[in-house]
């Protein structure tokens, strides 16, 4: 758990289900977290954190025998506001498709990097 820790973001809040309180543990995840798949992950929540990388990082088409995994690339080349709405869409549908135990609570983005790319950050809650 400490090498997840380092690699993805999260956050603790607590909700109240039927008078009782329960922690809920929110996750931000990017394609940038993915260094390095791990097989046979024993942790169940560092598991499916590294299949919603997997899936930010793949684009649909690129997975032989599996031409629907991943996200689709309609979005690029177009203008940022476009593109963010798209992928926000693509994301959540993505996500809520091939990897059923995490919830997408918002989808924000980093662009700081170089003019014009947009990485997709998601904040997922895993539901075990």
């Amino acid at each position: 758990m400490d090498c997840l820790r380092l690699t993805f973001g999260y956050r603790s809040v607590y909700r109240s289900i039927l008078d009782t309180e329960v922690m809920c543990m929110i996750y931000k995840v990017s394609a940038a977290d993915l260094k390095a798949l791990q097989l046979n992950n024993q942790n169940p929540i560092a598991s499916v954190l590294q299949n919603v990388a997997v899936i930010l990082a793949t684009p649909k088409g690129s997975v032989p025998m599996y031409r629907d995994f991943g996200l689709p690339q309609d979005f690029v080349d177009r203008p940022a506001a476009v593109a963010k709405p798209m992928i926000c869409a693509a994301v959540k549908e993505a996500i809520e498709t091939y990897e059923p135990k995490a919830q997408v609570l918002n989808v924000s983005f980093s662009e700081d990097q170089a003019p014009g790319q947009l990485i997709p950050i998601v904040e997922v809650e895993v539901n075990e």
